[in-house]
């Protein structure tokens, strides 16, 4: 799965998000990549609509499981995560947060097959292929981690974390110490 993933990070940019997404998040993203608006701003109302589905149940759900993986109440999360995802398979940020949470868990395996879901249906999921350059990194695949954070960089320029990432990956690869 870990190579599919990359072979997907790759094709990002063909990839239309799905259809059930907020149309809203267009806008967000095209002001997003041209830095009209602080990018904490619309980082945060970017998040906001991928945490809400078309039933307020669903949201609830993750809401919930979000909670639980803060509370590393990670069995109870995981249980949440897996109905919800049985209930509405196409919900991309229930799909995030199960990558986060397997993350979290060290089953990096599993991250990974989580996040390839998330970026099928959100191929602008920053927070996703920022997850995937951290385990790339633990990996030791630097080339894989810079392709993951170049790519979150792409959709958002002001990813800090992503940024600081890259360049220590290639600080790293130039042999230069800080």
């Amino acid at each position: 799965m870990y190579s599919e993933t990359l072979r997907l990070v790759a094709h990002l940019p063909q990839r239309r998000p799905a259809a059930t997404l907020p149309g809203r998040l267009e806008q967000l993203f095209r002001h997003l990549a041209v830095g009209d608006v602080l990018g904490t701003d619309l980082e945060d109302e970017i998040w906001h609509l991928w945490m809400q589905h078309p039933h307020r149940a669903a949201s609830r759900a993750l809401d919930r499981a979000a909670d639980d993986i803060a509370g590393q109440r990670f069995d109870l999360a995981e249980t949440r995560l897996h109905h919800l995802l049985r209930a509405c398979p196409d919900f991309p940020e229930a799909w995030n947060k199960s990558a986060t949470l397997y993350y979290l868990m060290e089953r990096d395996e599993e991250s990974v097959q989580a996040i390839h879901r998330t970026l099928e249906l959100e191929p602008r999921h920053f927070g996703a292929l920022s997850a995937l350059g951290e385990i790339c990194m633990g990996r030791g695949d630097r080339d894989a981690a810079l392709m993951a954070f170049s790519a979150a960089l792409r959709i958002h320029p002001h990813l800090e974390s992503a940024r600081v990432s890259v360049e220590h990956l290639l600080d790293f690869g130039t042999g230069s110490v800080h």
